[in-house]
């Protein structure tokens, strides 16, 4: 079995470990040190729980263990089915010490640590992401929420989950749809404040989409190292942790534009920070070079680097003025001063706005 690798995120009291590594599901060792009480719910979903969940029970053994197994897909990312998880909470008579635990990719475990930050006022959960995208973002940091149709993810909280444990093994099954959506996460991080890891990626990215286990490994604990010394220093969005969005306000527009499960989140992404290149080129931050770059990592990770036709110039708009980023009225987007230097900015010409937006979905 390969080295298992082990992090920190540092939030004093509440910091907690991120496993990555092969055969980590079902080890008592990593799990069990975690629970606090004797009530754990396992929460997955109807593709995941068939491959992994008894995998994951002999690390459970002599707790009460049950299960709630939701729809798969982001359309079900909803307030109405996150009350399946409140339903069997209660109908199992679950108590404040009680652990939820996610196993699945981002859908379920936002919507598990929702259900845990909210269920009796907060109660502890694990995180065991099986998605690419889920083991190197979505896990990591304590985001939760749902979804609301008229803007993702708008309802929610921080909570931060008691331990990560990301077993590649998992990776296995997963689509290759599926492994270029988290890849997108991946290049992000590149992007934002890691310049030597996007050269490394831009080496490597064939390999990683050939699902080589030593690289996924490497990228995925790079991927959380950077996440997790951002979470330690703003973890509830304050200031530097907003460069975590980058291509997320384009891509969340994508998503609800489109309508949730059309575009996977990542894909969404990738043609985000395709459209915040191009912007930030526009404004002369980005040298036409390096705007080729981005590109060129999107395409090799099989990720698109324009939106989809159906959204106009006008929809964008509309779509991105209903999004967290926007504050006093005015739209902040995550924009590149050159690979590794992301900004956050809410000062910008609306014109040059206009022109990317016009440029990519035409009038």
């Amino acid at each position: 079995m390969a080295a298992r690798r082990t992090l920190e995120v540092d939030l004093g009291e509440r910091s907690y470990p991120i496993y990555i590594g092969e055969g980590l599901l079902g080890d008592a060792e990593l799990l069990t040190p975690h629970i606090r009480g004797r009530q754990v719910m396992v929460v997955s979903n109807e593709t995941v729980a068939p491959l992994y969940l008894e995998h994951l029970l002999p690390g459970l053994q002599g707790f009460q263990v049950e299960r709630v197994i939701l729809p798969d897909g982001e359309q079900y990312k909803t307030l109405q089915i996150l009350d399946q998880v409140y339903t069997a909470l209660l109908e199992h008579r679950f108590d404040r010490s009680c652990t939820l635990i996610a196993l699945g990719g981002g859908v379920v475990g936002d919507m598990t640590g929702f259900a845990a930050a909210s269920y009796q006022r907060g109660v502890d959960f694990i995180q065991v992401p099986t998605t690419l995208l889920s083991q190197v973002d979505s896990s990591v940091g304590g985001k939760t929420g749902v979804n609301h149709p008229l803007g993702k993810n708008m309802i929610g909280a921080f909570h931060q989950p008691r331990v990560v444990i990301a077993d590649t093994d998992t990776l296995d099954t997963l689509p290759d749809r599926e492994l270029s959506a988290g890849m997108a996460e991946v290049i992000k991080y590149g992007l934002i404040n890691d310049a030597e890891f996007f050269a490394w990626l831009e080496q490597h990215l064939d390999t990683l989409m050939q699902r080589d286990k030593t690289l996924l490994a490497e990228a995925i604990e790079r991927s959380c190292a950077d996440k997790a010394d951002i979470v330690a220093a703003d973890e509830r969005e304050a200031g530097q942790r907003a460069l975590l969005n980058l291509g997320h306000t384009f891509g969340h527009a994508i998503e609800t534009g489109m309508g949730y499960g059309e575009w996977l989140h990542g894909e969404a992404v990738g043609a985000g920070m395709a459209m915040a290149a191009e912007m930030s080129r526009r404004l002369g931050w980005l040298s036409d070079g390096d705007r080729q770059r981005v590109d060129e990592a999107l395409r090799h990770a099989g990720l698109p680097t324009s939106p989809p036709s159906g959204l106009t110039p006008a929809r964008f708009r509309e779509l991105m003025s209903v999004d967290k980023k926007v504050l006093g009225g005015k739209l902040r987007l995550v924009l590149l001063k050159g690979i590794g230097g992301a900004v956050i900015s809410d000062d910008f010409p609306v014109e040059v706005l206009d022109a990317t937006l016009k440029g990519f979905a035409g009038d």
